[in-house]
């Protein structure tokens, strides 16, 4: 099976990493915080000092990270060790113009996927993610496969932009839905009753998103999606979305809790 590099292990790339580790392939993992890949070590994966060694001998690299900046940060040290064959799949959230400027960085015989995912961390643990992936995925798609459907989006970059556009709806979303609890407050009625009707309409799924307790995507990660999503295209509901998690991800104790704090925060915000 092929030797796979899998560089960012948070609470998405944690779990994603162990079914690769389930599945048998030979694994090497990397975290800025060497400390959180101590279980999969345990359970069998191999340490590297640094990204470069990572990928040093790796046919397939995996980047899970927390955006741009990290992405590219990581692709310093990578770019160069990458070798001839190998396949690159950049699963982080950090929209097409990273992608595009990844792509043009690698050298002759290495292929670029982009394939972030849609779903939490209950999803990532089960294998039953979406993946949106863009480019020639044809190499990766039985190890993309690992984590959930794959769902082919179209050229190089689609899938990054697919998933800004997927984000973006959940965040505008549950912040609408929070909204809308705080005006049933203020209206004196029921919790229960107008949440139970919110979840019967058309906001069904960003009602039972806005209240999740199972599921982690911080604060700081809305707002880091949303602000990518913003410099795309003119989007005014999603810039006033933007300075509610702003302000939630301003509070140090929700600033890396899920966006279902957010949403509370929102609704308790005077």
């Amino acid at each position: 099976m092929e030797k796979i590099a899998f560089l960012g292990l948070g609470h998405m790339g944690a779990p994603m990493a162990r079914r690769l580790l389930s599945a048998g392939h030979p694994l090497t993992v990397w975290n800025r915080t060497a400390g959180k890949a101590a279980p999969l070590v345990r359970e069998g994966a191999r340490l590297a000092a640094g990204p470069a060694e990572a990928v040093r001998d790796a046919d397939v690299v995996i980047t899970m990270l927390t955006g741009p900046e990290a992405v590219c940060a990581v692709a310093d040290a990578v770019v160069p060790g990458l070798r001839p064959g190998a396949r690159w799949a950049e699963m982080s959230t950090v929209g097409p113009d990273v992608v595009r400027e990844l792509a043009a960085r690698l050298p002759e015989g290495v292929t670029l996927v982009d394939a972030p995912v849609t779903g939490s961390t209950d999803k990532a643990a089960a294998g039953r993610l979406g993946i949106l992936a863009g480019g020639d995925a044809d190499g990766l798609a039985h190890v993309l496969a690992r984590f959930g459907a794959v769902t082919r989006t179209g050229p190089l970059g689609s899938g990054a932009a697919l998933k800004l556009v997927v984000n973006t709806a959940v965040i505008g979303g549950v912040a609408l839905v929070a909204e809308a609890m705080k005006l049933a407050d203020a209206l004196g009625l029921d919790e229960e009753t107008a949440r139970g009707a919110l979840a019967g309409g058309h906001l069904g799924g960003a009602v039972g998103r806005a209240f999740a307790t199972d599921v982690h995507f911080g604060s700081d990660l809305a707002v880091k999606d949303v602000v990518l999503a913003t410099r795309a295209a003119r989007l005014p509901a999603m810039e006033a979305v933007l300075a509610h998690y702003e302000a939630a991800a301003a509070d140090p104790r929700i600033a890396h809790e899920d966006i279902a704090r957010a949403a509370a925060h929102i609704r308790n915000t005077k």
